[in-house]
């Protein structure tokens, strides 16, 4: 279900059961999931990825290639219920974990990652990784890709 307005990019992916409130902006090749709440006015920029279950609260940013994992949610609204709404903005690159929320008026730097189950109650570096309630730095963008590449690096030893 869509609002008025709406404008949605090429090659987008819209699976079932998503809200998409008026005059929201979709990128070109974003895939957006089950059960998502769109708010209204929302950009989501190009490629990005948002999974099943997520809430995108009145007037949020994202930039290109955000991902975010299921069950996470972006709040607008610092003392509900105001008048005063100030959404968060995501920058490109980001990756948000599963079961994040994202308070209002913060902004998430450009290839930062945000851990799982993180609340994020301020604003986070580029290229930084932060985890936890409330979220904090854990790591640098390097040091989790390291990590990361160790990870896959073992699971591709292990016969399946």
């Amino acid at each position: 279900m869509a609002g008025a307005n709406v404008e949605i990019g090429v090659d987008c992916a819209i699976w079932n059961y998503v809200i998409i409130g008026e005059g929201t902006k979709i990128g070109a090749g974003t895939v957006v999931g089950s059960f998502v709440d769109l708010g209204k006015n929302v950009t989501v920029g190009k490629n990005c990825n948002i999974q099943a279950h997520v809430t995108i609260s009145n007037g949020c940013v994202l930039g290109d290639n955000v991902f975010i994992a299921p069950n996470s949610s972006l709040l607008n609204d610092k003392y509900p219920k105001s008048s005063y709404l100030t959404p968060p903005v995501i920058q490109n690159d980001v990756a948000i974990g599963g079961g994040v929320t994202i308070l209002p008026n913060v902004i998430v730097g450009e290839k930062a990652v945000v851990g799982g189950g993180s609340v994020v109650t301020s604003d986070v570096p580029a290229r930084t990784v932060v985890a936890g309630c409330p979220a904090k730095k854990v790591m640098t963008l390097e040091e989790f890709e390291a990590k990361r590449e160790e990870f896959l690096a073992q699971k591709r030893k292990v016969p399946q």
